[in-house]
């Protein structure tokens, strides 16, 4: 018999979510056993050092013809392996930061951050709004970190705004959004920045950040050889949330 009442179908569904979480913490799980697996061989590398520059092609090789079906185990990524432990000394520490993200995601705060503290902020930012290494590269490319945190912006509204509205102000200052997907020309006109936006939208709404989502641009008519664009009250990138009334 097919049952397909309401209390069955929350069953099914409570059921579903209990897998799906089953299987994000399995997920989760897996990959922190990785990140310590490549921190200890990576101390393990640390600690040989007397066998010379060999010793990492000799490691490679060996691994491979045990292991022949697994990845991971590159010349190039044992040295990165041997930076992660060097990086982060003390795994037991920092396991709740970097081993929660891939290893992709590990490997570009590697290559492409030398100081320590913004990594470390790069890494919050990372697990707090959940970037793919797409998204990560991206952020760190358009300095993300030196526009919010190390820029010296200055202004007074703390002097003329009542709060809340002076600290609103003073945290747009330290988050400019970067469009330079733009074309940059003289003479150009809101529509064609419209028009700009909504072809890289995907960038767009990266560079707006956590809580916006794009519905739909303006409309075009043409009445009598003249061009008009409506803009719904629900056609535009708009926060999912909002704080308003």
């Amino acid at each position: 018999m097919l049952i397909n009442n309401n209390e069955y179908f929350e069953i099914l569904n409570n059921i579903k979510e209990r897998i799906r979480t089953a299987q994000y913490k399995a997920v989760i799980g897996a990959n922190k056993k990785l990140m310590e697996l490549y921190w200890n061989i990576g101390k393990i590398i640390i600690s040989n050092t007397k066998y010379g520059a060999k010793f990492i092609e000799n490691l490679s090789r060996d691994i491979l013809s045990e292991f022949p079906n697994i990845k991971g185990f590159s010349i190039s990524n044992l040295k990165y392996m041997r930076k992660f432990a060097e990086i982060y000394p003390d795994f037991q520490k920092s396991q709740r930061g970097v081993g929660f993200l891939p290893w992709r995601n590990n490997l570009t705060l590697m290559s492409k951050i030398k100081n320590n503290t913004e990594r470390e902020w790069y890494i919050a930012q990372n697990l707090e709004n959940g970037w793919n290494n797409t998204i990560l590269t991206h952020q760190i490319e358009m300095k993300l970190y030196q526009r919010q945190v190390i820029a010296d912006k200055t202004a007074n509204f703390e002097r003329l705004l009542p709060s809340p509205f002076s600290e609103l102000a003073e945290e747009s200052l330290k988050n400019p959004y970067v469009f330079d997907f733009i074309e940059k020309r003289k003479g150009i006109i809101e529509r064609e920045i419209e028009h700009e936006l909504v072809a890289n939208i995907a960038k767009t709404i990266i560079e707006l950040g956590t809580g916006f989502a794009f519905v739909g641009n303006q409309y075009h008519i043409e009445v009598s050889e003249k061009d008009y664009y409506i803009e719904y009250s629900d056609s535009r990138i708009i926060p999912i949330y909002s704080n308003c009334c």
